[in-house]
């Protein structure tokens, strides 16, 4: 069974830092390009970042670049996203996404052509 299960948000205040954590299991990790969205009450899902199955490439959102920072860690089958200078327009429940991929150099920045999905971790930061 396929599973990506999200880990690691909370309430912070604005300024801190958090990792969230994408574990993923059921399928061949290294195949896989996997993205970062989110989704705040009211508003669309936006694309945060997304990193290739060979982790040699990334690409992040215009409000998250020089914040936010993506990597894998294929030993532990886990994406993390390191979120630092976090403000109150962050707050969203965040997702991890695995799209299956022949190219292990290429990124995918839109939700719709991700294979799988996680239930999703929310973040809210305070001001």
């Amino acid at each position: 069974e396929v599973q990506l299960v999200e880990s690691g948000g909370g309430l912070v205040q604005a300024g801190g830092s958090l990792r969230l954590s994408c574990a993923a299991s059921g399928f061949t990790f290294d195949d896989y390009a996997i993205g970062w969205f989110r989704q705040a009450p009211g508003k669309e899902r936006e694309g945060v970042s997304c990193i290739s199955s060979s982790g040699r490439r990334n690409s992040y959102g215009v409000s998250v670049k020089g914040r936010f920072a993506i990597s894998r860690d294929a030993a532990k089958n886990t994406v993390y996203l390191q979120m630092d200078d976090l403000n109150f327009d962050d707050t969203a429940v965040y997702y991890c996404a695995a799209k299956e991929t022949d190219n292990s150099a290429d990124f995918y920045i839109h939700s719709r052509t991700y294979n799988y999905w996680g239930q999703g971790t929310q973040v809210t930061v305070s001001t």
